[in-house]
Order: C-alpha cells, then structure tokens, then sequence
C-alpha cells in the first residue's frame, strides 16, 4: 500500500524515536536476570520460533508457563503481548488493523509495564526492568504509530525515552546490542534526506550514518540471538522501500518464509518480492500455497494476504494467456479486497483494470465498460501512485472501447481524462505508462478528430 507522503513522514520519525532504545539491552552480565537465564533463552526461543511459525498455541503455552513460575516478572507479560501483535501482522496494510487481537495485546503490554514500573520502583538500577519498560512502551508506541494515532504514539514514545536513560550504554557490544544503535544509525540520515523540514529535531540526536547502520543490522540478521529475526524483517523493509533494491531484500524474504512456512506475512512479502523482480514461477508457488492456506482457514490467512496471492496469480496467468483461469484469480482478488474494505488500493483497483482487458478480449464489452468503470469510481478521489496508474490506464482503455462501439463523445472524453490524470503520475518509476497512456489517447484523439459528424 502507498501512503502519503505526511503519513510516512510521520510514522517513519516515531519508529526512528522508538527504535533507539527498544531491544537494546537483552545483553547483560547479571545471572540473576531471566534474559541472560541460558535455559529459559533456549526454551523462549522455541516458543518465539512457534509464535513466528504463527503455532501460537504452543507458544503462548510456554509463555502462560513461564508467567505462572516469574507472576511478577514482566517477561512472561511483554511476550504475550509480542505474540498477539504478530497474530495482526497480516492485517497492518490494512484500514482494519483494529481487529479481536487488539484488547489483548493491550492488556498484556500494559501489564508488563505494570510489572516493570514495580520492579524499577523497588530499585532503579534494575537495568532488566528498564529493558522491558523501554520494550514495552516501544511496542505500544510502535502499535499506535501503525493505527496512524500520533499522539498517543509519541506519548508512549516520551516514556519510553525516560527509561532509555537508566538501559543506555548498560549492555556489551553484541549483536543483539546493534539492533536498536542500527536502526539509529540508518534513519538519522535517511530522515534528514527525506524529510528536511524534521532536520533540526533530528540533529538534537548523535550523528549517524546509514553505511554502518546497515552494516550493523546485517550483521545482527546473520548473528544475533534474539533480535536475528526482526533484524531481517527491517533489512526487508529498508531495502525494498527506502533503498528501492528489492534484489537485496529478497533473500531475507525467502528465507524467513521457507523457515516460517505457515507465516502468512512472510510468506505475502516473499510472493511479491519474487513477482517484482520476474521469479514468476517461484512466485507462482508460494501464492498457489497462501491460496490453500487462505482456503482452509489457516490462522493469519486472511482477505488481505488472499489478496495479494490471487493478484499475482492473475497477472502471472494472464501473461500466460489462460484468460479464464486468468479471470477466476482477479474475481477472487476482487472478492477479498470487498470483504476487506481495501478496493481502493492499488493491486484492487489494477484486478479491477485487467478484469476490464479480459472482457474485452472476450468481446464482452458491457462487462468489460463495468469494470474499467469500477477503477474510475474507486480511485477518482485518490492521488497516489497506484490509485493515478490504474486510473490513467482504466480511462485511456474506456476511450479505446468506446471509440470502438462509436460512441465518439464518450470516447474523447475519456482520452481527455486520462491524458490530464497522467500528468499526476510519478514519471521517473513510471515513464513507461506516462508515455503509453500519452500516446493511445493522442493517437485515438486525432483519429476521431477525423471523424466525420
């Protein structure tokens, strides 16, 4: 999904905030302290490759388990919490991402920080205690950015920065300590290039330099203990959105979903990973898998991940000419994003384009107008990229159809329109649409010109 440009800027700055102090600390030299307990390391982390396995059954076994021996620790509580925010993993691209998980999540996060706040209160250079406040009111900060709520975001963001205090500079230099100082390092600098208007309030940060954030942050995906798999989860992220090099995010991707196989997230990112760098049969696999899964009602397996799978499978048996098979992908794509209050975006509203194209190839020209009518009505009122692609191309292929039945007025309007909205297109990612829709409606404008009254 593309966001606004405010929205991005604004959720990028929390998480940049949030980021440097969360997860810094799992690194201490206290054998008192339950994260540096070597057996509870080992068996936690069974539970949290369960939890990504998205097996949360087992997992929260294990962490209701521990919560019934540690009932005053905040460890037990913050990993409930983590499990129940990765069961709305699948749901973040969406407007629905207030779903049944919410209220536990929340409860869980606020009682480890109950917990937490106990144990500090008791005695403030308690650094495991700060380590779970700091944790915690990250990922309730992090939740809220995600829910577009800013200002509950930053206020959960200002607490967690008073417990950073008493955690920074407390833990040795390990890979898991590099997680957090590369997340700092890397969007320091990304953010005072993007964002220039947020420079002076980045500037009361340290300098970084995204080069060594990056190198951190690799080097804590292929070493660390705990944090090795949101360490790829955001080499993932930066590399296919801010460093636009889906080549270099792709082996994370098909990593963590050949390990996580059942990890419908994982799985959704690695599908469109394959389909945008052209591994279509690669890609043709995994959506086959995520449609089986969705079908059976496999947990996290929902309308946004069936979604994406059924688009791709569209395109990819367009490509291959099987228009029916074609056809019975984008209707199922169209089926999910209705039920999931997502027709506007962007792979809804091109299932919607094509689904045009193939009734017109099957001359029928009245479902054909039906559809390409849809992506007109959906993205009319939306100016993102994707919404101003299929609109262009749905209202330049009105004009053709409608120039084909003789209906000229019709046509030329529509050719018009196109020929206005793809002004709005980002012509530098898409020269290649701005100058097919440039030239079909030019082309089709002159020929009717030509047209006798």
């Amino acid at each position: 999904m593309i966001l606004n440009s405010k929205i991005y800027m604004v959720r990028y700055l929390f998480l940049f905030i949030t980021y440097v102090f969360s997860l810094t600390c799992f690194s201490q030299n206290d054998d008192e302290m339950l994260l540096a307990n070597t057996a509870i390391q080992i068996e936690s982390t069974d539970a949290i490759n369960d939890m990504y396995n998205f097996k949360f059954d087992k997992a929260e076994a294990y962490f209701l388990n521990l919560k019934s021996q540690y009932p005053e620790h905040p460890m037990p509580y913050f990993l409930m919490g983590l499990s129940n925010f990765w069961k709305m993993m699948p749901y973040l691209d969406t407007e629905d991402f207030r779903n049944t998980y919410e209220k536990e999540f929340l409860t869980y996060i606020d009682i480890s920080i109950e917990k937490g706040e106990a144990l500090f209160d008791k005695n403030d250079n308690n650094i495991e205690a700060a380590f779970f406040l700091c944790a915690a009111y990250g990922f309730k900060g992090r939740y809220f950015a995600e829910n577009k709520s800013y200002v509950k975001a930053a206020f959960q963001g200002k607490s967690a920065l008073h417990y950073l205090t008493y955690t920074k500079g407390k833990g040795d230099l390990s890979p898991e300590f590099l997680f957090g100082e590369s997340i700092f390092n890397y969007y320091s600098e990304w953010i005072k290039e993007e964002y220039p208007l947020l420079k002076p309030l980045v500037n009361l940060f340290p300098k970084g330099k995204k080069s060594v954030g990056l190198a951190q942050l690799t080097e804590c995906a292929n070493s660390a203990f705990y944090t090795r798999i949101e360490a790829q989860c955001y080499l993932i992220t930066i590399y296919n959105n801010e460093e636009n090099n889906s080549r270099a995010a792709y082996p994370y991707a098909k990593y963590l979903s050949e390990t996580y196989p059942d990890n419908p997230y994982f799985q959704r990112v690695h599908g469109r990973l394959a389909w945008e760098l052209g591994n279509f049969a690669e890609c043709e696999k995994v959506c086959y898998d995520i449609n089986y899964k969705v079908n059976i009602g496999m947990p996290g397996y929902e309308e946004n991940t069936g979604r994406y799978a059924s688009y791709f499978l569209g395109r990819i048996l367009y490509v291959k000419g099987d228009l029916e098979k074609s056809k019975f992908y984008f209707l199922k794509t169209s089926v999910f994003a209705e039920s999931g209050n997502m027709a506007k975006m962007g792979y809804s509203l091109s299932a919607y384009y094509y689904l045009g194209l193939i009734e017109t190839n099957l001359m029928n020209h009245s479902e054909a107008e039906k559809y390409l009518l849809k992506v007109i009505k959906l993205g009319e009122d939306k100016g993102d990229n994707a919404a101003v692609y299929n609109y262009s191309l749905a209202s330049c292929q009105l004009g053709i159809l409608y120039e084909k039945l003789e209906y000229n007025d019709r046509a030329k309007a529509y050719y018009k329109n196109a020929l206005q909205r793809v002004k709005n297109l980002d012509e530098k990612n898409y020269s290649a649409t701005v100058k097919e829709v440039t030239t079909n409606s030019n082309e089709g404008l002159t020929r009717l010109s030509k047209v006798k009254k």
